[in-house]
């Protein structure tokens, strides 16, 4: 029996490239976002049973402070990487991954984002390639929503 067309878009996985960032609610444009992740931490508790019941497994979530790259195109004019390496306080990000219409499926917000390293770009005069500059951030409290 053949799927429906919304069955047939629900199962198929979403492009990788069709994203977009927000900084503070305001859309900027990235050639690539990488090393954003979420995890719990376990810890492994043994008690005076666990030879007969097995060892028990507790999950909790530690916020920690994870490092994320964003990389950008250098263009004429936009200083805002350079001011937000400046400045002293969190931002708040948020990455949307979108269907094929544009519409956001899929975001990881993060509450707080600090900027900590702004990578230049590599100066040579042999290739044509596009000066990208590479900003690190760290981030805390990732969340994952579904739009």
């Amino acid at each position: 029996m053949p799927h429906s067309l919304p069955e047939q878009r629900a199962s198929y996985p979403l492009a990788a490239y069709n994203f977009r960032v927000l900084l503070d609610a305001k859309a900027l444009s990235f050639a690539r976002v990488s090393g954003l992740q979420r995890e719990h931490q376990f810890v492994t508790y043994r008690h005076g049973l666990s030879c007969i019941e097995g060892e028990l497994l507790a999950k909790y979530r530690i916020d920690k402070y994870v490092p994320v790259t964003l990389e950008r195109g250098s263009t004429i004019g936009a200083s805002f990487l350079h001011e937000w390496l400046e400045q002293r306080s969190p931002r708040v990000l948020q990455i949307d991954l979108c269907d094929a219409s544009g519409a956001p499926v899929l975001a990881w917000r993060i509450a707080r984002a600090f900027a900590v390293k702004l990578t230049a770009p590599t100066f040579d005069a042999r290739t044509n390639e596009v000066a990208i500059d590479s900003l690190e951030i760290m981030a805390a409290g990732i969340s994952i929503v579904h739009l």
